[in-house]
């Protein structure tokens, strides 16, 4: 039997897909205190705040979403369109912070 923690941690899996580790967000992170995550299409600002919060144990005070356009790659018959991604950009209060890069080796 599913206890209510776990189910709010599938429930923040479904809405989070994966964070953005690039040179861009990171020096949009050292900017500032901003996490960026590919999220769900469907997913909403407060549905993407409480994903953030439950998981990670981080206060957010601001939560920007954006949807990168797919391009198409290739020509004739080999065409192809890649998908749209819909990214989050959270803020987490001052002096909170979150090791993306724990447990890489």
């Amino acid at each position: 039997m599913a206890t209510a923690k776990t189910q709010l941690t599938e429930a923040a899996l479904t809405v989070l897909k994966r964070p953005l580790v690039t040179e861009k967000t990171t020096q949009i992170a050292e900017g500032g205190n901003w996490l960026v995550f590919e999220v769900e299409k469907t997913a909403t600002k407060p549905q993407i705040r409480s994903a953030v919060e439950n998981l990670y144990g981080v206060n957010v005070t601001q939560v920007n979403t954006l949807i990168s356009k797919g391009k198409t790659k290739g020509f004739g018959a080999r065409a192809g369109r890649r998908s749209d991604v819909k990214k989050a950009l959270v803020k987490l209060k001052d002096g909170q912070s979150v090791d993306l890069m724990a447990g890489v080796k």
